[in-house]
């Protein structure tokens, strides 16, 4: 019976183990990184987009994470901060301190399994938490042994300096910033290789709490901690006496942390929607994969664009300001239809529950100040739309889409608005006037009349100043933008239907309307399309395509698309040669002549007002550029 019963302790003791240890692997092995993750670690990365010239003009991600490709990029003083600070004993160790795997072991015992591990993690456990997130964050027994088998995993499949860049490239810094590379772009405005040693030994100092450490918060924190840092590369023989003293005397000087909205924001926003449609036919993430987006964009243009376009918008809004008035009895109709809009939006509107509710809510609105002159600040600011493209190469060199220069994510007043061009659409009917054989020298009667323009609307053109009488040549029309003759012009030898044909083969992808009407520039299009469509005129006849993103690459520098050119034979080059000529006109003695005072390049255009003015257009060229503008509200 004795043993019977040994051999039943035995075999129970023994499936006791065994379950036990199964179920001990289970939990254990659940969140190990595979084979193929050890091997080929996928860390999120930031995209960056690039301009054509270079320049990182943006960055789109989940966690602001660049990276490093060698440490040769990365001071010695930096890597040396890091292991003096983090893991001392970095070259000997196989991946994990057997010391403090065995006091955490302890600690959880008295803890019931649930207290916090005590520290001890070495610079390879805290890269194996960092860049596989199966292994979780919470403070475990459990957890520490995923996470110390994960790193001697680690430490077989790579080299000392390659576990130290791959640390670099995912440690967090605080901030939003992931990696050694974004860090020192956040914090200092350079490369790492910029980095002084009172600098590393502060990022380095922010890797144990970088919050808790961030000048922001408590510069004397941030001075303390990387000061500590800094004794310990003395400690270490790191650096000397002298070296301490100076660095710790150094004072600190970051950046705020206020993220601009960058050079571009407008033309970013517009790539970043259209990335979001390649996304889908690719099968990439935008915000973790990594990619390198190589745009159009020129900076130095850009700059330019910027400059002019804010220093005149400031001129033209106190102008506008000087003269507008809300007292006239159409003025103060307009401010009460657009307040009750307004107040209609309100969350408090929405929550009304009855009439009588929401009633209250509107007279609150109207009679509160500060809503009204918000309201007010709205109606009466001037907006804007600029884009310049290369007509040869269809690349959108410069955009801006809002007169809030740092909005982002505002209304894009070149691409996402269908406004009327009024005169600026003019020479679509002249050129195919030309192309049906009529000269611009061919005169016309200013004469006044009426058509009615297909539509059954009734139309009676009229000069912009009034003036009427004799005849005037197609090229004389267009210089001085007479609608008139632009009237007779659709109606005797550019049929509409045909004037649609032409814009629609020029790029214009708004729906047009065919009537006469089309003369005085009555349907809607985009500042982009319109633009585009003067650049084959100024590329002798060729459309091309307006294009911003040129190539994307994968993390690696494989190619995922590189951009192929949508061009076109869209105007005889001897039609595009004589509505150049005439727009040249417009530029040198018409309605655009006050341009003649910047500048004595060849140039032409066109420029365009709207009935109620409250659109104006210019959209000009040069034989390298084209260019087009609209402001209005």
């Amino acid at each position: 019976m004795k043993k019977k019963s040994k051999l039943w302790i035995i075999t129970i003791s023994l499936l006791v183990v065994t379950v036990g240890g199964v179920w001990l692997f289970s939990i254990i092995s659940t969140g190990l990184p595979s084979l193929e993750e050890l091997e080929n670690p996928r860390p999120a990365l930031a995209t960056k987009v690039y301009s054509a010239d270079g320049v990182v003009i943006d960055k789109f991600f989940e966690e602001n994470r660049t990276r490093i490709n060698s440490l040769d990029s990365i001071p010695t003083h930096l890597i040396q901060a890091l292991i003096a600070t983090e893991d001392q004993n970095f070259y000997n160790h196989w991946g994990v301190s057997p010391w403090a795997i065995f006091r955490s072991f302890v600690t959880n015992l008295l803890h019931f399994f649930s207290g916090p591990p005590k520290g001890g993690s070495t610079i390879t456990q805290q890269l194996a938490r960092n860049l596989y997130k199966s292994i979780g964050f919470e403070q475990t027994l459990f957890r520490k042994i995923r996470e110390a088998i994960t790193a001697v995993e680690i430490e077989k499949r790579y080299t000392k300096d390659e576990i130290l860049m791959m640390y670099l490239n995912v440690a967090s810094f605080g901030r939003g910033a992931y990696g050694i590379q974004a860090a020192t772009q956040t914090y200092f405005g350079k490369r790492p290789n910029q980095l002084s040693l009172s600098e590393s030994a502060f990022l380095v100092g922010l890797l144990k709490a970088p919050s808790h450490y961030d000048p922001r918060y408590s510069y004397k924190r941030s001075i303390q901690r990387r000061n500590t840092v800094l004794a310990l590369m003395r400690e270490e023989g790191y650096i000397t006496k002298d070296d301490f003293v100076r660095a710790s005397k150094d004072s600190l000087v970051t950046f705020s942390g206020v993220k601009t909205a960058g050079i571009a924001p407008s033309f970013v926003e517009h790539v970043r929607q259209l990335l979001r449609e390649k996304a889908e036919k690719y099968g990439f993430n935008l915000y973790r994969d990594g990619l390198s987006i190589y745009t159009s964009l020129d900076t130095r243009m850009q700059e330019y664009a910027n400059r002019a376009v804010w220093e005149h918008l400031q001129n033209f809004q106190k102008l506008f300001d000087s003269h507008w008035s809300w007292n006239t009895p159409k003025n103060r109709i307009l401010l009460a239809e657009a307040v009750s809009r307004a107040a209609k939006r309100l969350p408090a509107y929405a929550r009304a529950g009855n009439n009588d509710a929401r009633q209250l809510v509107l007279i609150r609105a109207r009679r509160n100040k500060t809503f009204v002159d918000s309201v007010k600040r709205e109606l009466t600011r001037i907006q804007v739309g600029f884009v310049a493209i290369n007509p040869h190469s269809g690349y959108i060199e410069a955009m801006v889409g809002n007169a809030k220069m740092n909005f982002k994510y505002g209304l894009n007043h070149v691409t996402q608005i269908r406004r009327q061009p009024g005169s600026t659409f003019k020479p679509f009917i002249y050129l195919v006037a030309l192309d049906n054989g009529y000269p611009p020298s061919m005169r016309i009667p200013n004469e006044p009349f009426t058509f009615e323009d297909g539509s059954g609307k009734i139309w009676s053109p009229r000069n912009f100043g009034g003036e009427t009488g004799g005849t005037y040549s197609l090229r004389e029309g267009l210089a001085k933008s007479l609608n008139i003759i632009t009237a007779r012009v659709i109606l005797e030898f550019a049929p509409p239907d045909e004037v649609v044909r032409y814009a629609s083969r020029m790029g214009i992808e708004s729906p047009l309307r065919p009537y006469a009407s089309l003369a005085l520039g009555t349907s809607e299009v985009t500042p982009l399309e319109l633009t585009a469509a003067y650049g084959a005129i100024a590329n002798e006849g060729i459309y091309v395509h307006p294009v911003s993103i040129l190539r994307i690459e994968d993390r690696n520098g494989n190619l995922i698309e590189e951009h192929q050119p949508e061009v076109r034979e869209v105007l005889s080059k001897e039609t595009a040669f004589l509505i150049t000529s005439m727009l040249e006109s417009v530029i040198n003695h018409g309605t655009g002549a006050g341009v003649r005072r910047w500048f004595s390049l060849p140039a032409a255009g066109k420029t365009g007002t709207t009935q109620n003015y409250g659109d104006a257009w210019f959209v000009g060229f040069t034989p390298e550029l084209v260019a087009g503008t609209w402001i209005g509200f």
